[in-house]
């Protein structure tokens, strides 16, 4: 297949192109930047989001598009301008492909967008899954990712099946929240974050790609996608599972408040969450290669 990536330079977009080459799909990068990169391995860098830009003729052809471009939600403090960023970028993205799918000669067959299960809002008792609309917040990650996702649905309306992949916390050695996470646990200070009592519903980075190439060759597959393991946990459970599987205690707490101060809105990443299932996932046969934290953990610090 013939696959376009916004945003594969990123965490999931380096990993899943990797997977998509080896697997003999023909991919195309969408970068912002003039790179003078000959096609080699099946990889193409064509240049987009610039008034002097016209992708649409390398674009012609293409069987799936692939969403994941969108400012980083974890890089700084929420402050007004940040939240505008995180946002506008999300929108402008899904907006410039929305307009390409609506040029070609010859409509993909879906559109794959990146979402996140920051939609459903945070909740210590309710389990939420794809068809659960009732738990969506106020707050400004669910808002934002609401008007995402309406967004990225208007390619339904050109006759494109369009999937909206909501990851949770994305779990990998190199890149993403554990590393950060990991640290205080490698010096010997690792603890309850909050409450402990905060849901984490998380996901190894392998079976983020596989699921996605298991929708590429699921056509029926559609809407939006819970991508989470289906053994979500405490974040008590969390710290312990890591602590042990690294071998350190886990013994020093470290206060709501105290997160609150220094990431100001930001904290509710990390000290409130959801317990989210993967029910799409389940329900279409796909097979977790990690649905156990502990069997996750061993294979990312083996």
């Amino acid at each position: 297949m013939k696959i376009t990536i916004a945003g594969g330079t990123g965490f999931v977009g380096k990993a899943l192109t990797e997977h998509l080459l080896k697997n003999n799909h023909e991919v195309i990068i969408l970068s912002r930047k003039t790179i003078d990169t000959l096609p080699a391995d099946g990889i193409r860098y064509v240049q987009w989001l610039n008034n002097s830009s016209s992708p649409i003729q390398e674009l012609e052809g293409t069987d799936i598009f692939i969403n994941l471009a969108g400012e980083s939600i974890n890089s700084g403090r929420w402050t007004t301008q940040r939240k505008e960023k995180i946002l506008n970028s999300r929108l402008a993205s899904v907006q410039a492909l929305l307009d390409i799918m609506n040029k070609l000669d010859r409509k993909p067959q879906a559109l794959i967008n990146a979402s996140a299960i920051g939609i459903y809002g945070t909740s210590d008792e309710k389990i939420f899954i794809e068809k659960d609309n009732h738990g969506f917040s106020n707050d400004f990650l669910s808002q934002t990712v609401s008007q995402w996702e309406n967004e990225a649905n208007k390619a339904s309306q050109l006759g494109i099946r369009t999937v909206l992949c909501r990851f949770g916390i994305i779990l990998d050695k190199q890149l993403g929240a554990l590393p950060k996470i990991a640290v205080p646990y490698q010096a010997f200070i690792g603890g309850p974050i909050g409450s402990g009592r905060q849901w984490m519903s998380w996901i190894h980075i392998e079976d983020v790609i596989h699921a996605i190439s298991f929708i590429i060759e699921n056509e029926k597959i559609q809407g939006p996608i819970n991508f989470t393991a289906p053994n979500p946990v405490t974040m008590s459970e969390f710290g312990k599972t890591l602590a042990q599987v690294l071998h350190r205690p886990h013994w020093l707490p470290v206060p709501s408040f105290a997160l609150k101060l220094l990431l100001g809105e930001m904290s509710t990443l990390v000290v409130e969450g959801q317990k989210v299932l993967p029910k799409m996932l389940l329900e279409n046969g796909y097979q977790f290669m990690y649905p156990d934290l502990n069997m996750a953990f061993k294979n990312i610090f083996s």
